[in-house]
């Protein structure tokens, strides 16, 4: 057989995308993947807009369209960011994308080089990971405080780096947000440097408790992008993304998007943007955020009940996961292999690392999940995780 290219012969699947394989089983209870909860899809707000988008404008949404997106949707766009974050964002420096993760890939295309150091967070986002790794650059990584990176290794890992990828607010895996001072303190640091910043935003919306904070993006726009989506405000089947960009930066984004797939889809521009326009975007959202809080208070709770006192769990003020740590010496890993026997997946820390660090670490979900079905699967990982400390004790 024929070599494959260099970029893809060492690729792995998404580790993610093979445990939803397991949670197919509708008897699983699944903690594992980062899905939103169906009971928030405006299905009939959806279908109405679906419908007037067909009747008034059919040939039009049926039709090959620009690259850069849908003028009117990067228009509201636009007006969402002065609106909630004080930021003047012109339509020009919006493109629509086919989902945020075909953003990182035409990032990754556009900015990274075989060999290049990419600073990523750890634990870190494991699409971003996976996207990243197909261009083979060589990975540096800044351990997360509770409040955000840790300064003084992120600033010895910026120093040659060529590209900084962050999840701000309520990131993924951990749930942990930046603060206001270590917003400003990373901005500060990539002033002084040559080094392209993206900031991924796809749970900035999802806030149930505490202050909405600017982007970083806000504070260094220069060499700085900042996605945001659709997935988690309207609904991920969309696959509706988009960039933020400017000057050559935007140029060189447009032309790999037009390498990749033209455009992203009319119809599904068009119908989100008529839901946009139709509907109480303000109230869906924070219908939304409370359905999450009351998730995550929920799983909170049951983990306190029952996960032993030496277990550690982030305390997210928005978003869709929570981050546990066991004691050291014990394997998430493994730990997944006797919960999946107990019809309950989530996913192991080491996964989301790019060092192999993070074997006693994992991911929760809970958005997708109601209390008493959170409160049954943590029953069932607290069984099994007692079933892993009593066989280490007897080592």
């Amino acid at each position: 057989m024929p070599q494959f290219a260099d970029r893809v012969a060492k690729a792995k699947r998404s580790f993610i995308r093979e445990i939803l394989k397991v949670t197919a089983d509708p008897s699983v209870i699944s903690f594992a993947g980062g899905l939103p909860n169906p009971a928030s899809f405006p299905v009939a707000e959806i279908a109405a807009a679906a419908a007037k988008v067909l009747y008034e404008s059919g040939p039009s949404a049926l039709q090959y369209s620009t690259t850069e997106g849908l003028l009117p949707l990067r228009q509201w766009i636009a007006a969402r960011y002065k609106k909630t974050q004080g930021m003047d964002v012109r339509p020009e420096q919006i493109l629509i994308t086919t989902g945020s993760q075909q953003a990182l890939d035409l990032v990754a295309k556009v900015v990274i080089n075989a060999g290049d150091p990419v600073l990523m967070e750890k634990p870190g986002y494991l699409g971003a990971i996976q996207a990243f790794s197909i261009f083979r650059p060589s990975w540096r990584s800044v351990p997360l405080e509770q409040d955000g990176p840790d300064l003084a290794v992120f600033e010895r890992e910026l120093e040659d780096a060529r590209l900084f990828y962050a999840v701000t607010s309520f990131q993924n895996p951990s749930g942990l947000s930046y603060s206001a001072e270590k917003r400003a303190a990373v901005a500060e640091l990539l002033a002084s440097r040559k080094v392209f910043f993206l900031e991924d935003d796809p749970y900035g919306e999802l806030r149930f408790a505490g202050t909405r904070l600017p982007p970083v993006y806000a504070l260094r726009p220069r060499h700085s992008m900042l996605l945001g989506t659709f997935s988690k405000v309207a609904a991920p089947g969309f696959r509706l993304g988009w960039i933020v960009a400017d000057g050559e930066l935007m140029e060189r984004l447009v032309i790999a998007k037009q390498a990749a797939d033209l455009h992203t889809g009319s119809l599904d521009q068009m119908i989100v943007y008529q839901f946009l326009l139709d509907n109480d975007f303000d109230a869906h959202v924070a219908r939304i955020s409370q359905l999450y809080g009351a998730q995550c208070r929920a799983m909170q709770a049951s983990i306190a009940r029952h996960f032993p006192p030496e277990v550690q769990v982030t305390s997210p003020e928005g978003g869709m996961f929570l981050w546990v740590t066991l004691p050291e010496g014990l394997s998430a890993t493994e730990l997944l292999k006797r919960s999946v026997e107990c019809k309950v997946a989530f996913v192991p820390g080491a996964a989301f690392h790019v060092d192999g660090a993070g074997e006693n670490t994992l991911r929760l979900n809970y958005s997708n999940a109601d209390p008493e079905t959170i409160e049954e699967g943590v029953k069932r990982l607290a069984g099994c995780l007692a079933a892993c400390m009593a066989e280490r004790k007897a080592l």
